[in-house]
Order: structure tokens, then sequence, then C-alpha cells
């Protein structure tokens, strides 16, 4: 191998007997993270919480892939290498050796051979030690691994001692060993054991028996137990034959604890299939933490999976329900656990040990080297379950919680496994199994109405399907509108268990104050999901504060991530925290939905204000201290921010409609506009300055009317709709000019020029257009003087008139660069490859089309991407570069389709593609 990493001693690392600077503490965190899972991707979450903890900083993320980066660069030029997976990291295992794995292995190997292939080995393996393991690493992880890696060290010295002792002949240096040893451990049976058998074969039997004698006090007095068979049984031998060798046990009966088989069961294929990656091989253990809300079907999953896989598990399954979230009784202690999984395991009621460290080493010795399952249903935290872990590596243990348990996740490296909604398909399939196929295809449009208001949550479904196993004669139309009408009160039930609200409540009551009041402003958030920015504006905290709530809600279960830094609710959970807020705060909720529409619409202002550079900027006031609105950095970042909030900017849009916001309702219409032009969202742009328009006229704000007019001309005008476009035109130069404003007029006649030009009064546009050209000049808008450059060069181009349309271009294109207009500079490239084109400047007009089409998608501009695309297949044709030309050909068919534009895909189909089937277009 041409790198090798200690982990064994001072953490490190070396290349071809040379060692290599792996930086500083953290950095080598990230190292060790890495390679105590080497050839294994560990998540970004795993080693976040590995190098910083439960609580890192904000920038956390970032740093990582920095320190990543750094070690990368160590380790150029040595084979070494890290990879991104998806979600996590990976050291490739391939040009790597880890100490600790090769200790491993030794040790595995010695577990198959003879005392003395056993001793040679092990001796090798504790060799690689250098002192304590991670020396040089500080935090939790660390510290849980080093305790961890210590407590393996210690069981491979004893299957040493064993090995030793297995062996013929004496072994002088092994009893001055074990008497250090059982210094260290006094309580240690196994130790005990050693010693009394090394000293009896060394001739000291007097010696043994005292010590046993010695032992056997100790651990009364301690730990209230006597010793154990095995230790009870070798000083019997010893004292009446002389023989230390073990007699063979019965074996205890083999506990099967599961509860019986969820039925019927349906769907969570990936989940289940996750669960067996998680587990890996017949021979591996580990730890899967399966989370989610309450109702999500986490037992259903945890028991169905463990029926599937009972042949893995010869040794026994052990099961428990902690009552993490009982309705009537408190959590469990993992002490009244551990006393019913040792009588499980043989143990006598009377030899159960009172101390909690003695009952917990107990249950690890029992357990030891078995390959069992643990089922640990509904636990409250990684404090009750981590009494309960096995301390070997052959037991596997599944953990169910409405909490993600990051305890169990950082120090004990458990696989988590969220679990969400099921589905639609799944959510019919599992109604279907419990109804019976007949009755739900009798019903097709109630199934699909109970599956839709029940959001894929399994316990809603059982409710609504024990309902009508009760009430067999009730059509499920009927069940369908009682659920539509009643909401949440219809999955309401005197037995707590059958019923959601209360199932909902277990979860609410485990909150602190500050959580339950953020989950249910949460709650009433109009929108998909949420940002921290924004979560921050409706609480009225700092993001830092956001962040932290947020993710509390989310280890709890009751929100779940959508995406990194946003986080979502379920439909039935919004309507719970909705009826919460009513109950408890209804006067606070419209003051924190308040900051939130003052958070997206100076957000979304500030958006646009750096999408559009040249647009007068409306002023939407100041706004709410604590509603903390943020600007983005750049084009590519406005672009992000609209994509990712576009749903719940339409949503706070009609909540300020009816809340009679009527200014916000037109300014949101306003902000969100170019992100829909350049998408190509013509009927979103309908919709909102709709809206918009509505508020207008009911603010009296006839400017705005104006605007209104002038952007639903535009929409319309732009799906072909040429009579609507011209009214709303008219009614805005109109308005205009009743209020004397020469922009505005302006701005609505270049409408109407491009209304004019798609009508085919080419000509007429263009003098409207030279008009136009000087308007703007005197007003000091060089951009939009540019702009109407470029149209004349566009309109001369089409009428055949290429010198005066390159003369116009150009001129339009210095302008556009002077100003760093980047959406200028693309428009112009497509005029430019136009009149290329058409001037058989077949090259360059390639390369204008290129540089456009590049431009566009670089300014997230799907929509007028579509004509340089349409334009460079036709200068591939004329080159009689016919596979290049069809692909642009085609890739411009789809985007008509996707932007509902029917005439221009169907004229593209028909003139460059006849071989392409008619389609209907998608819906926007």
């Amino acid at each position: 191998m041409a790198v090798r990493i200690g982990l064994l001693g001072e953490v490190g690392a070396s290349a071809h007997g040379r060692p290599v600077d792996i930086g500083a503490a953290k950095q080598r965190c990230v190292l060790a993270a890495l390679a105590v899972d080497l050839g294994r991707v560990v998540s970004d979450e795993q080693l976040v919480d590995r190098v910083w903890g439960v609580d890192p900083p904000s920038t956390s993320r970032k740093t990582l892939a920095s320190y990543v980066s750094r070690l990368r660069t160590a380790f150029a030029g040595t084979g070494a290498d890290i990879k991104r997976r998806s979600g996590g990291f990976v050291l490739l295992d391939e040009h790597v050796t880890v100490d600790l794995r090769r200790f491993n292995d030794l040790c595995a190997r010695a577990a198959s051979g003879d005392a003395e292939e056993a001793a040679e080995l092990l001796t090798s393996a504790l060799e690689l030690w250098r002192g304590e393991a991670l020396t040089g690493l500080d935090g939790e992880w660390a510290a849980e691994e080093r305790d961890r890696l210590h407590r393996v060290r210690f069981g491979a010295e004893c299957d040493l001692t064993d090995a030793r002792l297995r062996l013929d002949g004496r072994d002088d240096a092994l009893v001055a060993e074990l008497s250090a040893r059982v210094v260290e451990h006094p309580l240690d049976e196994r130790v005990a054991g050693q010693f009394m058998r090394a000293l009896h074969r060394d001739g000291r039997t007097a010696d043994a028996l005292n010590h046993y004698r010695r032992f056997r006090v100790r651990l009364v007095e301690e730990l209230g137990v006597d010793p154990g068979a095995a230790l009870t049984a070798l000083h019997q031998r010893i004292l009446t034959d002389g023989s230390e060798q073990p007699e063979a046990r019965t074996a205890p009966a083999v506990p099967r604890q599961l509860p019986a088989r969820p039925a019927p069961f349906a769907g969570r294929a990936d989940a289940l299939a996750a669960l067996d990656a998680a587990v890996g091989g017949a021979e591996d253990g580990g730890v899967v933490v399966v989370a989610g809300t309450g109702g999500i079907g986490k037992t259903w999953l945890a028991l169905h999976w463990a029926h599937r896989a009972l042949d893995r598990f010869p040794d026994g399954q052990l099961f428990v329900d902690l009552r993490g979230f009982s309705p009537d009784q408190d959590p469990m202690a993992p002490q009244v656990a551990l006393r019913g999984f040792l009588e499980a395991l043989g143990t006598r009621a009377d030899r159960v040990p009172t101390d909690p460290h003695g009952r917990t080493a107990l249950f690890r010795s029992l357990v030891a080297d078995k390959r069992m399952l643990l089922v640990l249903d509904n636990a409250v935290d990684s404090a009750q379950v981590v009494p309960l872990l096995p301390g070997g590596e052959t037991c596997t243990v599944v953990v169910t919680s409405r909490g993600s348990l990051p305890g169990l996740l950082t120090a004990h490296r458990a696989h988590h496994l969220p679990l969400d909604a099921l589905p639609d398909g799944e959510a019919r399939r599992l109604l279907t199994a419990r109804l019976g196929a007949a009755r739900t295809a009798a019903a097709p449009e109630a199934v699909d109405e109970i599956v839709a208001r029940c959001g894929g949550l399994p316990l809603a479904l059982g409710i609504i399907a024990g309902r009508c196993r009760i009430r067999p004669l009730v059509p499920l139309a009927d069940l369908a509108t009682e659920l539509r009408e009643a909401g949440l009160d219809a999955l309401d039930d005197d037995d707590p268990t059958a019923s959601l609200p209360a199932v909902l409540s277990w979860s609410h009551r485990a909150l602190t104050a500050e959580q339950a009041e953020s989950f249910e402003l949460l709650g009433t958030a109009p929108g998909a999901d949420i940002g921290v920015p924004a979560a921050a504006g409706l609480l009225g905290v700092t993001p830092a504060e956001a962040t932290a709530v947020l993710r509390g809600l989310a280890q709890a279960s009751l929100i779940g991530v959508s995406a990194p830094g946003r986080y979502r609710m379920h439909d039935l959970l919004r309507q719970y925290a909705g009826e919460r807020v009513r109950a408890t705060s209804a006067a606070d909720t419209a003051a924190a939905v308040d900051r939130l529409l003052d958070h997206y619409l100076h957000s979304a202002c500030a958006a646009e204000s750096v999408l559009a550079t040249h647009r007068h900027p409306v002023d939407p006031g100041p706004p709410d201290p604590r509603s903390g609105p943020t600007t983005p950095a750049d084009d590519e970042a406005a672009m992000r921010w609209f994509a990712a909030e576009h749903p719940n900017l339409l949503a706070i849009q009609r909540w300020a409609v009816e809340r009679g916001r009527h200014d916000a309702v037109w300014q949101l219409a306003w902000a969100l506009d170019t992100f829909h032009f350049r998408h190509g969202r013509m009927h979103d742009v309908l919709t909102c300055w709709t809206l918009g328009l509505r508020a207008a006229e009911q603010a009296g704000t006839t400017a705005a009317q104006a605007m209104a007019h002038r952007y639903l001309g535009q929409a319309h005008s732009r799906l072909a709709a040429h009579e609507d476009a011209s009214r709303h035109l008219e009614t805005s130069l109109a308005l205009a000019e009743r209020e004397q404003d020469p922009r505005g007029q302006a701005d609505t006649r270049r409408v109407l020029v491009w209304t004019l030009g798609e009508l085919g009064h080419t000509r007429e546009a263009l003098e409207h257009l030279d008009r136009l050209r000087h308007t703007y000049r005197d007003l000091g808008e060089p951009v939009l003087e540019a702009d109407i450059l470029n149209g004349m060069g566009w309109f001369h181009a089409q009428l055949g008139e290429y010198a005066e349309a390159e003369t116009a271009a150009d001129a339009a294109l210095a302008l556009f660069r002077a100003h760093d207009h980047r959406h200028g500079i693309a428009d112009v490239s497509a005029t430019l490859g136009r009149i290329a084109h058409h001037t058989g400047r077949y090259e360059e007009a390639l390369d204008h089309y290129r540089a456009a089409i590049d431009a566009f998608r670089s300014l997230g501009d799907d929509y007028q991407v579509t004509e340089p695309l349409e334009g460079l297949g036709d200068t591939y044709a004329a080159l009689h570069r016919t596979d290049l030309a069809n692909a642009a050909w085609r890739e411009a068919l789809v985007a008509y389709r996707e932007q509902g534009r029917t005439a221009e895909a169907e004229h593209l189909r028909r003139t460059r593609l006849p071989t392409e089937a008619p389609r209907a277009p998608q819906a926007i």
C-alpha cells in the first residue's frame, strides 16, 4: 500500500515511509472519521457530527469541504484519494491501509484458528497499538470512539490470554501480567477466571482459591451479586479435582420476543432495502434508527423487516416497547428493559444485578458473539437506548423513535433511516389491502380523495380503513366527504391509539415551550416548505435561533427536511398545528405571518432588482425589523432563490389578498416578473398580475394599475392572445398618460411595438422603435435604449435589411457591454446570429448562437434560449451537419412544449422535424 494511516495511537499518515502532513486537529479528525469506515461512504451529517459534535457551526459543511480538499492535496501523488459520493465522502481503500482495519482482520482470523495460531495473530494485532487510540483528537465522537476501541483492545488482550492458557506448558510471564490486569479490572469475571487458571497451572492452587474468595466478597459488596455459573464451576473444579477446564453448559432457551407480523403490509420497498443495506451481511451487526413522526409506520416497518429476516438471527430476538411517547405512562427506564432481557436470556430473577452498571455488563456478556436482533421500539432519546446496546459487533439493533437520536448517530455509528409519508401508489395499495380490491375498485374517486387527504400517513389510512370495516354498508364516498368536511376531527377517536390527534399530541407534549410555539406558528405559514431565513422572520428570531428550533423539531419528526436548509410539514400535522394556534395563541399568529410576508416581499424585491437592474424599483416600505429579508449576491443566486421560494411566494400573495394587503399583492407580482418571463411561466404571470390588478384597483393606485395592465398585455401577447393583449396595453397607456408618466408610457409602447411585430406590421414597428430610442435616451435609460436598438436590428433582419440590422445590433451590443448587462448581451448575440446566418456567415452565426445559448442558460432564462436553439439548428443544417441540426431542433421543440408554446412547437416540428409525432404540450 502506498499510504498508511495510524489510528491506534497518535493520528497520522505516511506515504512510502515518509510522514504526510495532514493538518491541524479538526482536519486530522476528518481523516480519522473517514478512515474508521475505510472504503465506505460516510455521510456529510456523520462527518459533521464526528468533527464538531451535536452543535456544529453554521459554516461546518463549507469548512468540511475545505478540509477534504486539503487532505486530497496532501495525498496527491500517493495513490490515496477521497471521493465525493451521494450524500457524503469515502476514503478509497485501494491504495490505503489503516492499522485499525489490520487489527480487526488479525483478530477475526485468530477467532477461527487453533491456540498457537490465535496467540501469534493476536500478538501481532496488539503490537499495532502505539498508545491510546486517536491521540491528539478532541470532541465527543473521538472520546466515544477512543473508549470503544479501548474495550476492543481489552477484549483482544483477554482472547490472547485464553489462547496462551490453552497452549501446553507454563507461561511464566502470564501470572505477572494477569496480576496487574485484575487490579485494573477488579470486577471482571473473565479476568478473575483467567488469573485463577494461571495461578493453578503455576502450582499456586491455594492462591487461586483465595483470589476467588476475595473476588466473591467484593462482587457481593459492590454489585450485590454472586459470581456467575462459569466462574463458580471453575472454582469448584480447582477445589475438588484440580481440573481448570470449564464444563459444557446447557444452553438457555432462545428468546423469541417479536410481536406478530403486521398484516397487511404494503409498500416501503426502499426502506426495507435500506434496512438490509444498513445491517449488512449475515455475520454483521449494527444499529439502525428508524425515525419519523407519530403514525408514520415505524413499528410496522421494523416488525415486518424483522420477521422477514429471522433466519439472520439464529440466537434469538428481543423486543421492548420503551414507551417514549406513551399517553399515560412515563418512558421506561433502561434498567427495567434490561431486567426483562436478562430473564429472557435465562438469568434467574434472583441473579439479576441490582446495580445498573452490573446489569448492563451482564447483558453484554450474555449476548457477546451472538447473532441476535434487538428491536427497541418507541425510544424517547439516546440516553434511554445506550445502556441496551450490546458491546460486540454481531448483534443487530433496530430502534424506532419520533426523534432522530443524534447521540446514537454520533457516538455509536448508528444508521439513520428517516421514514416519510407513503407515496400515493403505496398508500392506495395499503388501503386496498385492508378493504379489499372489490370495495376500492367500486369507488375509485373516493379512494383517490381519501388517499390525498390522509397524505400518505399510514395511521390515518388505518383509521379510515378501520371505520370502513366497522361500517361495511357506508359508502366510501361518505367517508371521503366526512374527511373533507371534518378534517382532523374525522381521524379522532375515544381510543387514543386509534386517534391521530391523540398520537400527535404525545409528540407535541414532549416539546419545550419555545418549540411548541414555533411548531404551531410554522403550521400557519403559507407555502409548501420554509427556509431558515423565512422561518426566522416568521418566528421573530435570529437565523441561528431559528436553525436550532427547526433542528429540534426535525429531530422530533414534527417537520421534515425537504432540502439543505429547508423544512416542510405534513399536511395533517399542519392542520394539527393550526388548531393548536387557534386554541392557544391566535392573537400572535397574524403578526407572525405579517413578518413572513415582509420577509418574502422585501427579499423578492431585492432579488428582482439584482435580476433586472434597469427596472425602476418599487418601494414596499420599511420591513418589520424582525422579518430579516435577504438580498442575493448575484444573478445566479437570485434565480436560485426564486426557484426555491416560488411556491411560497405564490402562496403568500394569496394570503396577502385575503388579508387585504393590496400593495403587497401587486408588488409581489412585480418582483416575480423577471423570474416568470425567463422561465416562460406566462400563466403564472397572468395569475399573479390578475390578482395584482384587482389589488391595485382596490388600493386606488393608478400607476400600479397601469403596470398591471402592461404586464398582462405582454403575457397575453406571448401567448398569441393578441386581442386581449391590445386591450390591456391600450388601458395601460391611457392610465400612464393620465398619470403623466413618460417612463410608463414608453414601457407600454415598447410592448405594443413587439405586438405589432408579431402581427406582421414590421415596418410600422420599426418606426415606433426609432421614436422610442430617442425617448429612452432623453430619459437617461441607456440599457433600455440598447434594448430598442436590438429590437430594431431584429426587425431590419426580418425585412432583409441586414446592413441596417447589423449596425443597430452592434450599437446595442456596445451599450450593453458598457453597462455590463449580461441579459442584453445575450439578446444581441441571438440577433447577430440571425443576421450572420442570413448573410451566409455560418461559422460566425454558430459562434453568436452558442454565446447566446450559453448566456441565457447561465442566467436561467429557459424562455429566450429556445429561439437561438432553433437558429443554431438552422445554421447546422445550412452546413449539412444534420445530426447536430436535429439535436438542436429537438431540444428547442422540448422547450417550446414545456412552456406551452404550442404554435412555435408545431411550426418547428412541421418545418424542421417532419418525422416527429405531434404531442400535446406539457402543462406549465
